[in-house]
């Protein structure tokens, strides 16, 4: 990333006041595993969790918009206490409109974090998009920023790092575990 993007993608996370991640290749790896009886298994790295945490304690509402239903998401976003939940969603768009008209925000105040093709319609709008190194070719293209680490492994950490630096928070979310 060239001098001039990363000051751009700082100056454009300084506006965030939403976060929204996908689930799948994002917060998980993108596997799907199945157990036993048929339900499906995912994998979410703790990094992330107490990122999000981090960006909630410093106002920075978060949310999740996944294509796909699953229980095991509704209870990790319990526990990281995400309540904009949106599953089964199709058309993310939408699900980003209602969101920005329940929260009386624009799309400049947020930011999304995808990694294919379907969160493209979402990453377009917000103010500040972001991706991992294995997202598909043109959701990596069109992101203000990518993070270092792949999905499900510390990569929406890196992004609410990214997010709190920009916002001059990071050295306040730190302080408390250097006393």
């Amino acid at each position: 990333m060239t001098t001039q993007a990363l000051l751009l993608a700082t100056e454009r996370a300084r506006q965030v006041r939403l976060m929204i991640f996908d689930v799948d290749g994002v917060l998980t790896d993108g596997g799907l595993r199945y157990g036993a009886q048929g339900e499906t298994l995912k994998t979410f790295h703790v990094l992330d969790g107490h990122g999000i945490k981090l960006l909630q304690q410093f106002n920075v509402k978060t949310a999740i918009i996944s294509a796909r239903e699953s229980a095991i998401v509704v209870k990790r976003a319990a526990d990281l206490g995400i309540s904009m939940l949106r599953q089964g969603v199709h058309d993310k768009r939408a699900a980003f409109e209602q969101l920005l008209t329940e929260l009386g925000i624009t799309a400049e105040q947020c930011g999304y974090m995808g990694d294919d093709l379907i969160d493209l319609p979402v990453m377009t709008r917000v103010g500040f998009c972001a991706s991992v190194p294995n997202a598909h070719p043109e959701v990596r293209s069109r992101a203000h920023w990518v993070s270092n680490s792949h999905g499900g492994h510390g990569a929406a950490r890196e992004v609410c790092d990214f997010i709190l630096r920009a916002q001059g928070n990071y050295e306040a979310a730190l302080a408390p575990y250097l006393t």
